[in-house]
């Protein structure tokens, strides 16, 4: 708790307490009024919690003065000693407790240049944000410490990925690896697979020896139910995952896209991800060659959350054979490697996996170099409306990727 200076302001109160427990984008504001010592000057005011601007202590403080002046009986003349004035406490005898919400909204954004690498060091004053088309005040703008990462890697282990399961898996780890290097990281990442279900193989952690175990322990067999395991991911996990303005919320998918078995529609899987504030990153690893519905699903998830759709394996086959992937005809029956390359030379497997960790370490970097930015809505009702968000940066031609909305929920009491 922290002391605030002390102000003569000549009326009955107590202390104001304001913290900010864990909720969905909100920062809940708790004031307590003591009853006690009417008719006293208002000795030192008391205020804990993080990034309370003196304009909300001024206010939480005109709201202390109103109250106690009306449990005071101002202008009847009562008394700290007047039995009328202590009936005001409630039946219980508990102090009251007012309530105020004040809902600040955090913003993960991405900005890339032409070529796709990430753009650094933009002052604040070249971004814009606005919330169902209205301009909002930039409450405060980071780069550098970025909140932690909450991500869930979510893994298709369906009987489709039995060609791709050794690669996916091993460029899987190296992203774990990246990700959680450093003993003190405050990152952590829970890890899911799914066939037709879909179930958490290892919750929150920061441990990635362990992640690298459960992760090449996993098999692929079994249908498909993708939509299914990122409603899960976002309902059961990372509803759960903290204070959204303290995290960055993250689900990295690694698919071809494909869905036949889900409950869910993609749209319900989508709306479940803003209710999560969780960004969708996608890998596709379907291979060239190959019409691949799943492509516009993956990039539509991926643009709808204010992530990015990485597809690594659709480059051409080079005309040695060396630079390039799969078309048809060049497999072998197992799958296990390309055919135009002989079945001993490893240069196919090596460049396939080459190419599937470039693209997590591309989305390493991208996570690595975003901006934080918080605004309190102009339209603070906690009515459970979705509000849409638009950021615009002014650099002619980049590429900027965020998180598009949120529902105005409570946190529950």
């Amino acid at each position: 708790m922290r002391e605030a200076p002390q102000l003569a302001i000549g009326v009955p109160c107590g202390k104001i307490e304001v913290s900010e427990p864990e909720g969905s984008g909100t920062v809940e504001q708790w004031i307590m009024l003591e009853q006690e010592n009417r008719g006293n000057t208002c000795g030192p005011q008391w205020v804990c919690g993080r990034k309370i601007a003196w304009t909300w202590l001024m206010l939480a403080c005109a709201l202390v003065i109103s109250t106690a002046t009306l449990l005071a009986g101002a202008g009847t003349g009562r008394t700290a000693q007047d039995p009328s004035a202590r009936d005001t406490q409630t039946s219980s005898g508990k102090t009251p407790v007012f309530r105020v919400q004040r809902l600040v909204v955090n913003v993960p954004v991405t900005v890339l240049n032409k070529r796709g690498a990430p753009v650094i060091d933009l002052p604040e004053k070249d971004f814009k944000v606005y919330e169902d088309g209205k301009r909002q005040e930039i409450a405060y703008f980071r780069q550098e410490p970025l909140p932690p990462l909450r991500i869930g890697l979510v893994l298709d282990t369906s009987n489709s990925m039995k060609m791709q399961m050794k690669y996916e898996k091993d460029a899987a780890s190296q992203f774990v690896y990246n990700i959680l290097q450093g003993q003190n990281t405050n990152n952590q990442i829970f890890l899911e697979a799914f066939d037709e279900s879909s179930y958490v193989v290892q919750p929150f952690t920061s441990n990635p020896d362990l992640l690298n175990t459960k992760i090449q322990s996993l098999k692929a067999g079994g249908g498909k139910a993708l939509y299914d395991a990122i409603y899960s991911a976002c309902q059961s996990v990372m509803l759960h995952a903290g204070n959204p303005e303290r995290t960055r919320r993250v689900l990295v998918v690694i698919s071809d896209g494909i869905d036949v078995q889900s409950k869910h529609s993609l749209d319900e899987a989508i709306s479940m991800a803003h209710r999560a504030e969780a960004s969708i990153y996608t890998i596709g690893n379907s291979l060239y060659g190959y019409s691949n519905p799943g492509d516009r699903f993956l990039d539509d998830m991926a643009e709808e959350t204010g992530g990015w759709a990485f597809f690594p394996l659709e480059e051409q086959v080079g005309t040695d054979l060396l630079t390039g992937y799969l078309a048809h005809g060049q497999m072998n029956p197992d799958g296990s490697q390309n055919v135009g390359l002989g079945a001993r030379t490893g240069i196919y497997s090596a460049e396939k996996l080459e190419h599937l960790a470039d693209a997590l370490d591309n989305l390493d970097r991208q996570l690595d170099s975003q901006y934080s930015i918080g605004y309190t809505p102009s339209h603070q009702q906690l009515d459970g409306s979705y509000r849409h968000i638009r950021v615009e940066v002014r650099i002619k031609g980049a590429k900027v990727r965020y998180k598009t909305g949120y529902f105005a929920l409570a946190h529950p009491s």
